[in-house]
Protein backbone atom coordinates (compact mmCIF):
# COMPACT_ATOMS: atom_id res chain seq x y z
CA UNK A 1 0.00 0.00 0.00
CA UNK A 2 1.74 3.35 -1.01
CA UNK A 3 0.58 6.37 0.93
CA UNK A 4 0.65 10.39 -0.42
CA UNK A 5 3.61 11.98 1.04
CA UNK A 6 3.52 15.57 0.14
CA UNK A 7 0.83 18.27 -0.49
CA UNK A 8 1.44 18.77 -4.30
CA UNK A 9 0.93 14.85 -4.95
CA UNK A 10 -2.33 15.32 -3.08
CA UNK A 11 -3.47 18.12 -4.41
CA UNK A 12 -3.29 16.73 -7.98
CA UNK A 13 -5.69 14.01 -6.88
CA UNK A 14 -8.76 16.97 -6.37
CA UNK A 15 -9.89 19.98 -8.11
CA UNK A 16 -9.85 23.17 -7.31
CA UNK A 17 -11.68 24.15 -4.65
CA UNK A 18 -14.95 26.61 -5.99
CA UNK A 19 -15.42 29.85 -4.69
CA UNK A 20 -17.93 29.94 -2.39
CA UNK A 21 -15.63 27.41 -0.45
CA UNK A 22 -13.34 30.60 -0.01
CA UNK A 23 -15.69 32.93 0.07
CA UNK A 24 -17.71 31.83 2.79
CA UNK A 25 -14.89 32.56 5.22
CA UNK A 26 -15.29 34.70 8.14
CA UNK A 27 -13.08 36.06 10.81
CA UNK A 28 -15.43 36.84 13.48
CA UNK A 29 -18.96 36.92 14.61
CA UNK A 30 -21.00 38.24 11.09
CA UNK A 31 -24.98 38.44 11.79
CA UNK A 32 -25.96 35.27 9.90
CA UNK A 33 -22.86 33.22 11.81
CA UNK A 34 -24.17 34.09 15.00
CA UNK A 35 -27.74 33.49 14.69
CA UNK A 36 -26.70 29.72 13.24
CA UNK A 37 -23.67 29.66 16.32
CA UNK A 38 -27.17 30.55 19.21
CA UNK A 39 -28.93 28.11 17.51
CA UNK A 40 -26.32 25.35 18.23
CA UNK A 41 -27.03 23.26 21.68
CA UNK A 42 -24.27 20.43 20.70
CA UNK A 43 -20.91 21.12 18.96
CA UNK A 44 -18.02 18.58 18.61
CA UNK A 45 -14.68 20.64 20.57
CA UNK A 46 -11.51 19.06 18.94
CA UNK A 47 -8.39 19.81 20.76
CA UNK A 48 -4.29 18.74 20.29
CA UNK A 49 -1.80 17.99 22.88
CA UNK A 50 1.59 16.18 23.42
CA UNK A 51 -0.25 12.87 24.15
CA UNK A 52 -2.25 13.67 20.46
CA UNK A 53 -5.77 14.75 19.58
CA UNK A 54 -9.04 14.58 21.41
CA UNK A 55 -12.89 15.46 20.58
CA UNK A 56 -15.21 15.91 23.10
CA UNK A 57 -18.80 16.19 22.38
CA UNK A 58 -20.34 19.29 24.11
CA UNK A 59 -24.00 19.97 25.01
CA UNK A 60 -26.11 22.22 26.60
CA UNK A 61 -30.07 23.55 27.44
CA UNK A 62 -29.28 26.57 25.23
CA UNK A 63 -26.64 27.74 23.44
CA UNK A 64 -23.93 25.88 23.82
CA UNK A 65 -21.93 28.74 23.85
CA UNK A 66 -21.78 32.35 24.94
CA UNK A 67 -20.49 35.44 22.60
CA UNK A 68 -18.30 38.28 25.11
CA UNK A 69 -17.45 39.73 21.68
CA UNK A 70 -17.87 39.25 18.21
CA UNK A 71 -14.27 37.67 18.18
CA UNK A 72 -14.79 35.88 20.96
CA UNK A 73 -16.94 32.74 22.58
CA UNK A 74 -17.02 31.17 26.07
CA UNK A 75 -18.11 27.74 26.51
CA UNK A 76 -18.85 26.24 30.12
CA UNK A 77 -17.14 22.55 31.31
CA UNK A 78 -19.95 21.16 32.76
CA UNK A 79 -19.72 17.96 34.57
CA UNK A 80 -18.38 14.79 32.57
CA UNK A 81 -16.18 12.07 33.60
CA UNK A 82 -13.46 14.30 34.84
CA UNK A 83 -11.04 13.00 32.76
CA UNK A 84 -9.97 16.33 31.84
CA UNK A 85 -8.67 15.66 28.29
CA UNK A 86 -9.51 18.38 26.09
CA UNK A 87 -8.73 20.30 29.47
CA UNK A 88 -5.61 19.05 29.79
CA UNK A 89 -4.64 19.97 25.87
CA UNK A 90 -5.45 23.38 26.25
CA UNK A 91 -3.64 24.51 28.79
CA UNK A 92 -0.53 23.19 26.75
CA UNK A 93 -1.52 23.70 23.06
CA UNK A 94 -4.19 26.42 22.58
CA UNK A 95 -5.14 25.47 19.17
CA UNK A 96 -8.97 24.51 18.88
CA UNK A 97 -11.51 23.87 16.78
CA UNK A 98 -15.41 22.97 17.26
CA UNK A 99 -18.34 21.65 14.65
CA UNK A 100 -21.53 23.28 16.09
CA UNK A 101 -24.63 21.24 14.95
CA UNK A 102 -28.25 21.73 14.64
CA UNK A 103 -30.43 19.08 14.96
CA UNK A 104 -32.54 18.83 11.26
CA UNK A 105 -30.43 20.69 9.57
CA UNK A 106 -27.44 18.67 7.53
CA UNK A 107 -25.68 22.01 7.48
CA UNK A 108 -22.22 21.91 10.05
CA UNK A 109 -20.71 25.37 11.12
CA UNK A 110 -17.13 25.21 11.89
CA UNK A 111 -14.82 27.45 14.00
CA UNK A 112 -11.33 27.21 14.33
CA UNK A 113 -9.50 29.18 17.00
CA UNK A 114 -7.30 29.37 20.35
CA UNK A 115 -8.39 28.78 24.24
CA UNK A 116 -7.67 29.57 27.21
CA UNK A 117 -9.33 28.31 30.63
CA UNK A 118 -10.83 30.84 33.31
CA UNK A 119 -11.75 30.32 37.11
CA UNK A 120 -13.50 34.01 36.58
CA UNK A 121 -15.93 34.08 39.33
CA UNK A 122 -18.25 36.67 37.45
CA UNK A 123 -17.74 34.70 33.74
CA UNK A 124 -18.59 31.13 36.02
CA UNK A 125 -21.84 33.23 37.27
CA UNK A 126 -22.87 33.99 33.84
CA UNK A 127 -23.46 29.94 33.39
CA UNK A 128 -25.11 29.44 36.60
CA UNK A 129 -27.71 26.26 36.22
CA UNK A 130 -29.91 25.66 39.53
CA UNK A 131 -27.31 26.88 42.13
CA UNK A 132 -24.28 25.31 40.19
CA UNK A 133 -21.58 27.01 38.44
CA UNK A 134 -18.96 25.09 36.15
CA UNK A 135 -15.65 24.53 37.52
CA UNK A 136 -14.18 26.67 34.59
CA UNK A 137 -15.22 28.10 31.27
CA UNK A 138 -12.88 27.79 27.74
CA UNK A 139 -12.76 31.28 26.25
CA UNK A 140 -12.30 31.06 22.75
CA UNK A 141 -10.59 33.40 20.40
CA UNK A 142 -11.91 32.85 16.87
CA UNK A 143 -9.65 33.25 13.95
CA UNK A 144 -12.37 31.76 11.41
CA UNK A 145 -15.72 30.72 10.88
CA UNK A 146 -16.90 28.81 8.06
CA UNK A 147 -20.06 26.21 6.91
CA UNK A 148 -19.04 22.68 6.53
CA UNK A 149 -20.85 20.92 3.30
CA UNK A 150 -23.64 19.16 4.33
CA UNK A 151 -23.10 15.49 2.08
CA UNK A 152 -21.83 13.97 5.16
CA UNK A 153 -24.94 14.42 7.40
CA UNK A 154 -27.16 14.08 4.21
CA UNK A 155 -25.00 10.73 3.30
CA UNK A 156 -24.77 9.48 6.77
CA UNK A 157 -28.71 10.04 7.56
CA UNK A 158 -27.55 11.50 10.55
CA UNK A 159 -31.01 13.20 11.65
CA UNK A 160 -32.94 10.68 10.12
CA UNK A 161 -36.10 8.80 12.19
CA UNK A 162 -36.01 5.84 11.19
CA UNK A 163 -32.58 4.39 12.26
CA UNK A 164 -32.72 1.63 14.29
CA UNK A 165 -30.33 1.75 17.44
CA UNK A 166 -31.91 -1.61 19.40
CA UNK A 167 -28.69 -3.82 18.50
CA UNK A 168 -25.97 -0.82 19.58
CA UNK A 169 -24.16 -2.23 22.89
CA UNK A 170 -24.78 -0.43 25.83
CA UNK A 171 -22.02 1.41 28.01
CA UNK A 172 -22.24 -0.77 30.62
CA UNK A 173 -21.72 -3.57 28.58
CA UNK A 174 -18.68 -1.80 26.51
CA UNK A 175 -16.96 -0.91 30.08
CA UNK A 176 -17.42 -4.36 31.23
CA UNK A 177 -15.90 -5.32 27.64
CA UNK A 178 -13.07 -3.21 28.03
CA UNK A 179 -12.33 -3.81 32.04
CA UNK A 180 -12.82 -7.47 31.49
CA UNK A 181 -15.82 -7.30 33.54
CA UNK A 182 -14.72 -5.24 36.73
CA UNK A 183 -17.15 -2.37 35.72
CA UNK A 184 -19.94 -1.73 34.23
CA UNK A 185 -22.63 -4.49 33.24
CA UNK A 186 -26.45 -4.07 33.28
CA UNK A 187 -26.80 -2.79 36.83
CA UNK A 188 -24.31 0.08 35.39
CA UNK A 189 -26.93 0.94 32.64
CA UNK A 190 -29.70 0.40 35.25
CA UNK A 191 -28.11 3.03 37.30
CA UNK A 192 -26.82 5.55 34.94
CA UNK A 193 -29.94 7.97 34.47
CA UNK A 194 -30.61 8.78 37.59
CA UNK A 195 -27.05 9.07 38.37
CA UNK A 196 -26.94 11.57 35.16
CA UNK A 197 -30.19 13.08 36.41
CA UNK A 198 -28.16 14.23 39.61
CA UNK A 199 -25.21 15.46 38.02
CA UNK A 200 -26.13 17.40 35.07
CA UNK A 201 -24.83 20.42 36.00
Amino acid sequence: MEFIKDIAALEALYGKPGAPALRKVAHRLTPLYRKWIMASRLCVLSTVGPEGVDGSPRGDDGPVVLELDAGTLAMPDWRGNNRLDSLRNIVRDPHVSLMFMVPGSNNVVRLNGMARLTTDEGLRARFEKNGKLPATVIVIEIAEIYTQCARALMRARTWSSDDETADLPTVGEILAEASEGDEGGARYDQEWGARAAKTMW
